[in-house]
């Protein structure tokens, strides 16, 4: 069980990445591989669809996501959305639509944002729609950090126990639904989603 933790933003230090690294403990603690997918340290080009030969920063986020048994996503939340930077490595992953199958089909997706108030459902909310275009099924336990430099120090370290507990529980429930996927390919989808709500209504 491998699960893949793309996210983060351009700047040094980042709390949407340290929240991700959180998360991704969590996945850890649940018994899986983890691999983390900096957006600062891939520097991927602008994805051009005419031009859509990957680069080796490209190779590796689309290689990684696409044998991933699941996934988590993090991004800062700028004007209202999701950073650009992040965007594209998502535009990245167009090019997966001529594997078979498709794009990102049936994987399991944690999403997390970081923001500097309270709005962080926005950025949560444009991740999911780009979840359901990649054909993959966002885990309904999401992680929206409000007043992130309130969470995290100036270093990206949390001192915010009740974030952490979330970001680690989310990490676990990306595991437990991947898991479940994988034994029985004819699990229904939405169901499992359904039932990992109800699990974790209690944790927030």
């Amino acid at each position: 069980m491998t699960i893949v933790g793309l996210g983060g933003s351009l700047a040094s230090v980042s709390r949407s990445r340290a929240a991700l690294q959180i998360a991704l403990e969590g996945a850890a603690s649940a018994g899986a591989d983890t691999q983390l997918l900096d957006i600062r340290q891939l520097d991927l080009p602008m994805y051009n669809p005419d031009n859509d030969d990957p680069t080796e920063s490209a190779e590796t986020l689309i290689e990684s996501c696409y044998a991933a048994d699941g996934l988590l996503w993090s991004s800062p939340m700028y004007q209202g959305t999701i950073s650009g930077a992040l965007k594209n490595a998502l535009d990245w992953l167009h090019v997966l639509g001529k594997r078979e199958p498709p794009f990102l089909h049936d994987k399991v997706i944690g999403l997390i944002s970081a923001a500097g108030g309270t709005q962080g459902l926005q950025a949560i909310n444009t991740m999911e729609f780009s979840v359901r275009a990649l054909r993959g099924w966002a885990v309904p336990y999401v992680v929206p950090v409000a007043t992130a430099a309130r969470a995290f120090d100036l270093e990206g370290r949390i001192h915010d126990q009740a974030v952490e507990h979330q970001l680690t529980t989310l990490g676990g429930e990306v595991v437990r639904v991947a898991q479940r996927f994988g034994a029985d390919a004819s699990l229904h989808r939405q169901a499992e989603c359904v039932e990992a709500a109800e699990r974790v209504a209690t944790v927030a």
